[in-house]
């Protein structure tokens, strides 16, 4: 049996990219996906894609930025497979500045779509599975977040794309505590990938080889959204994977560290020694990306 039989997908942003290798595993597997993309055309592309391998899916176009419009995503996959077991939220845009150029309208744009998009179409989703787990139903559902590197340790030129990202991932901590009771977890991950956002940085170093193995095909991410998505993967919470070519690690997040206790009030002129001597006990961060 396919591992995810039957099982209804949401996956944003899917029209192309790492959302439409979801999409096509997810149906390989026997998913009924619904393809969500704001750019409709490329949304029933891929479910042609689909259907023409015989799978099952409905194309949406329904802007995850807004509270209501989210909503219109989760009814459709309702109304149209009768159910919603997992929410893959994919979509997103870059708009890379330095932080002394980065417009009001750059910031707004970029944590719109990635921080609220996660919000709005999985507030819906779980109100959804916490009305079916209060009236005695068994949920097992997924939530799939979509963090970055660069909101894991900074990337320069990218303080939005990074502040939004590195909201997600303490998203995705909050909701796996807040939502295991009723029966949904919560993982996310931060993918290397070959995509519309990263051609566009990362053009020569993304490009796909002429033979052999294609290190950066976002086909290689898909297995662990898939396995993510499917019933196998109900005891994994709260858990942050990285991903890039044939590797896959689990981050390890942040921790307290060296600590000094003063037994009372620190003076200010205590200070400096105080963190000196902490620095000297920390285990380094990692390099801000283009640092």
């Amino acid at each position: 049996m396919k591992i995810c039989q039957n099982r209804v997908v949401i996956i944003t942003g899917a029209g192309g990219g790492l959302g439409r290798a979801y999409a096509m595993a997810f149906a390989a597997e026997g998913a009924k996906v619904v393809v969500n993309d704001i750019n409709r055309e490329a949304a029933l592309a891929v479910v042609g894609e689909i259907l023409g391998q015989g799978g099952s899916a409905v194309a949406n176009s329904d802007d995850i930025t807004r509270y209501d419009s989210a909503g219109l995503i989760v009814r459709q996959a309702i109304e149209t497979f009768g159910d919603l077991n997992v929410v893959v939220n994919n979509a997103g845009i870059c708009r890379d500045r330095m932080f002394a150029s980065l417009s009001e309208s750059d910031w707004d744009a970029v944590v719109a779509v990635h921080l609220k998009g996660h919000f709005c179409i999985s507030s819906h989703a779980v109100k959804y599975w916490r009305e079916q787990a209060k009236g005695g139903a068994k949920v097992d559902a997924r939530i799939i977040n979509t963090s970055s590197g660069a909101g894991l340790q900074g990337s320069i030129g990218q303080s939005n794309y990074a502040a939004a990202k590195g909201g997600i991932a303490s998203l995705t901590l909050v909701q796996a505590a807040e939502l295991r009771r009723y029966g949904i977890t919560a993982n996310a991950l931060a993918p290397a990938a070959r995509t519309g956002m990263t051609e566009q940085v990362f053009a020569d170093t993304m490009k796909k080889p002429e033979e052999g193995f294609d290190y950066f095909a976002p086909e290689n991410v898909a297995p662990l959204v898939v396995w993510l998505g499917s019933e196998a993967s109900a005891e994994v919470t709260g858990q942050m994977f990285e991903v890039e070519g044939g590797k896959l690690s689990i981050a390890d997040g942040w921790r307290r560290g060296p600590q000094l206790d003063r037994q009372g009030r620190w003076a200010v002129g205590e200070m400096g020694d105080a963190v000196a001597q902490l620095l000297t006990q920390a285990v380094p961060a990692a390099k801000v990306y283009g640092s």
